[in-house]
């Protein structure tokens, strides 16, 4: 006899674990709508079947806990069931013995104190409010609301022109959120319970590569009110270009030589490449938008003036001020900001690096423009230094793939502590100390120095990528409202006491995504409509192709090939590569539809008007 065996999975475990996976790929692409209510009770009833029911609170709290929340959604509940919910959620806390059942008893106290008034309209009212209304998933997500369904059957069938006129109802820049979206709405798409999701981002680009220009739709007769928007960004653009359709006169003021904003002076040419920058600018300027470029308001033109002079004024500067580190050496030559640094190449100035070590500090987006730029101007050596691990970087985990492919190290759990001077006053370096992970507060992890000596990271180029901020001193001075350096508007975009201004995007929110502050820009144009006496329709003629009735049994996603790292480094040219046509009608053909199949039915499948 053998005194001791491998173990090895059975079968009906090699099952349960599939099961797993299959639950995973369904917990992360929940679709909102759901019943909070219902969605607790689900999640009870999992964490009930795996404790192991040695102590009373897991094997007899959490069935009592799922019997009352089953109550509530019977209507058999009154308000003293909540109390005890709450009651009881706590004290399995404070006395279970494993993580089980305590993680379990605080996702229902969290649940009772978070949608209290979910809970409320079961039990006093006998309904279920988020079932009046269940979205398409991946339309719910996009922050403007595109009509993705529509677009991706468009593509499909190869009318790739009505695709984008289509994605212009709601967004008019598909050619650039081809190139940079960061697709919120791929996290939410039905597709991931059976594979994996669609490529939207990339279909959308494909639309834009395949149609080239599509002129705009005609604007409505005008209204005689003129509207003046500072800033020619995403956002600003977007309001402008509804507001244009509307039939109202707008007139843009852009402080830069050019329109675009930070999607022209912020990010390089080989994510956005200008002349498909310009396409979109084309598209929205052909409305007949007026531009007065290179004025700043408050330098040149006051925003007094601009009151005066139109109906209402639309403020959506973006976040163009870097922050400071606030370290010892900070002002040593060769220390410059990520927003400078890219400006300036989206400017012209392209500084030769060559033989130079870059080191940037920071992990968004914004810090791999900048450090891949700088391989791209010949830096010997490129490297990043961030205080958290990659893991927590905000960057978009394809641009962290892509500047590793490049060449650039990436340096985590390095804070930075006084950057190091020659006796000419240029940047010799960057000290760091080590850092440990720690607590995790909010959702995300801490870090705290670990004990070991700071480190000397040579460089002779430092950009700093730690954020960035707005110039707001000269609309506070004009009576605007700002609360901790951000414009503080109202929800509809305007604000209390100040009648005929309004703001949004980055100025409001601070730095953000281009699809949210293209959503913003239409959100703000609709409510400027409004409160100039108007009630616009913005619409489009496009007819959406009938679902194809066919299985669509489980298939690959078709992912963007891009360039050899060791050749587009050497230019600035555009990395990513299109789809094929091939490609892109079957990558289309994967969707679900779920704008006819499921969700969208409820609310008859699509707003063909805002």
């Amino acid at each position: 006899m053998s005194r001791l065996e491998l173990m090895t999975p059975n079968q009906s475990q090699l099952v349960v674990e599939g099961l797993y996976k299959d639950l995973e790929r369904r917990i992360e692409s929940s679709p909102p709508g759901l019943c909070p209510v219902d969605v607790s009770r689900a999640f009870l009833e999992i964490c009930h079947a795996q404790s192991c029911g040695k102590c009373v609170p897991c094997r007899v709290g959490l069935g009592q806990l799922k019997n009352l929340i089953t109550d509530v959604l019977d209507g058999k509940a009154n308000v003293t069931t909540l109390t005890l919910i709450r009651e009881t959620a706590q004290s399995i806390m404070e006395s279970a013995d494993c993580a089980i059942g305590y993680e379990a008893a605080n996702m229902v106290y969290k649940g009772v104190i978070g949608f209290k008034d979910d809970y409320l309209e079961h039990i006093m009212y006998h309904r279920c409010l988020s079932t009046l209304n269940q979205p398409v998933p991946c339309v719910a997500r996009c922050p403007a609301g595109v009509d993705i369904p529509g677009y991706i059957a468009l593509v499909r069938e190869g009318r790739y022109e009505d695709a984008v006129r289509l994605i212009r109802k709601d967004n008019p820049f598909p050619t650039t959120c081809g190139f940079i979206c960061e697709h919120p709405c791929e996290a939410l798409c039905r597709r991931n319970m059976i594979d994996d999701a669609v490529n939207i981002r990339g279909l959308k680009k494909m639309a834009a590569d395949a149609a080239g220009y599509a002129a705009p739709p005609k604007c409505g007769e005008s209204t005689g009110k003129n509207i003046a928007v500072v800033g020619g960004g995403p956002g600003g653009l977007s309001a402008s270009y509804y507001l244009q359709l509307m039939g109202h006169q707008v007139t843009v003021y852009e402080m830069l030589p050019k329109l675009g904003g930070m999607l022209r002076y912020g990010i390089p040419n080989y994510r956005l490449p200008k002349e498909r920058l310009e396409n979109d600018i084309q598209a929205i300027l052909d409305t007949g938008i007026k531009i007065h470029c290179g004025k700043a308001v408050g330098d040149d033109i006051s925003i007094e003036e601009l009151k005066e002079k139109y109906d209402a004024v639309l403020i959506m500067i973006g976040a163009s001020i870097d922050k400071k580190l606030g370290l010892e050496g900070e002002d040593a030559k060769g220390v410059i900001s990520a927003v400078q640094f890219l400006r300036d190449a989206g400017l012209g100035i392209r500084e030769d690096l060559s033989g130079e070590e870059v080191v940037v500090i920071g992990g968004g987006n914004v810090s791999m423009d900048a450090v891949r730029t700088s391989v791209r101007l010949g830096a010997k050596k490129a490297s990043i230094v961030y205080r958290r691990r990659v893991a927590d970087m905000t960057a978009l985990l394809d641009e962290i793939n892509g500047a590793e492919a490049e060449g650039v190290e990436i340096k985590t759990l390095m804070a930075p502590s006084r950057i190091e001077k020659d006796e000419a006053g240029n940047v010799k370096g960057i000290w760091v100390t080590p850092q440990m992970i720690s607590e995790i507060k909010n959702g995300r992890a801490g870090v705290k120095p670990s004990g070991e000596d700071d480190i000397l990271v040579p460089c002779q180029k430092l950009i700093v990528a730690i954020g960035q901020d707005i110039k707001y001193q000269h609309f506070e001075e004009a009576g605007v409202p700002v609360q901790r350096g951000r414009i503080s508007v109202e929800k509809f975009g305007g604000f209390e006491n100040v009648p005929g201004i309004f703001a949004g995007g980055d100025c409001a929110t601070g730095p953000s995504t281009v699809i949210s502050a293209i959503a913003a820009g239409k959100v703000i144009a609709a409510n400027i409509d409004e409160y100039l006496g108007f009630h616009h329709e913005i619409t489009v003629d496009v007819d959406v192709p009938d679902p194809v009735l066919e299985n669509k049994p489980p298939c690959g996603r078709v992912n963007l090939t891009e360039r050899e790292a060791g050749e587009r480094i050497k230019d600035f040219e555009g990395v990513e590569n299109c789809m094929t046509e091939k490609e892109a009608c079957q990558e289309a053909s994967r969707c679900l539809r779920c704008d006819h199949f499921g969700y969208g039915i409820f609310k008859g499948g699509r707003d063909t008007k805002w």
